[in-house]
């Protein structure tokens, strides 16, 4: 049974996060011409929407936002028999990535499948000039050379915990907790 360890931030402390995050994409790329930010959903996406706003609110223009579904890109998933198939949810990027610099957003960078499986997907939308990751929460324990550009918080963890991002379009309040299984 898992039980809650910590909570490691709360909703202004999130927010914080995600203001440094948006600066530090607006700082690298020179300002928001030819951004685009696409969430993996599932809490990849109110966090770039909140972020592509932080960033509009800099800029004083809009930033397109994305959700990208990576349901047939992850590599973790068992073979599917026809009654146990994995259930997929709608992608919409709702304009081209051709040429533009992509920052796909995440709520917890762990392994790195999910980051890499969302490069491949964005691939077959088209070829971006850059593909950046930006994330909430980095825990480590790598599998893949993955690296986000843009990290909300390092949080050394052990196997036996789990990362929770707690955002209020899913889970009703905002926060990060780590909990042990």
């Amino acid at each position: 049974m898992a039980a809650l360890k910590a909570r490691l931030m709360d909703g202004p402390a999130v927010n914080r996060a995600l203001s440094r995050i948006a600066h530090e994409i607006l700082e690298k790329n020179g300002g928001c011409e030819n951004v685009c930010l696409v969430g993996i959903r599932r809490r990849g996406e109110p966090l770039a929407r909140r972020i592509a706003d932080k960033m509009a609110e800099i800029e004083g223009r809009e930033v397109p936002v994305g959700v990208l579904d990576i349901t047939l890109y992850r590599d973790d998933l068992s073979p599917a028999g026809e009654n146990d198939a994995p259930r997929l949810h709608e992608t919409r990027v709702p304009f081209s990535i051709e040429g533009k610099r992509v920052v796909l957003v995440d709520d917890v960078l762990f392994t790195g499948r999910t980051a890499r499986a969302a490069i491949e997907a964005l691939f077959q939308m088209g070829r971006p000039a850059q593909i950046q990751l930006a994330i909430l929460v980095d825990r480590g324990h790598r599998e893949l050379p993955i690296r986000a550009d843009f990290v909300g918080k390092n949080v050394p963890t052990s196997r036996s915990e789990m990362i929770a991002v707690r955002v209020p379009e899913i889970d009703g309040d905002t926060a990060v907790e780590i909990w042990n299984l």
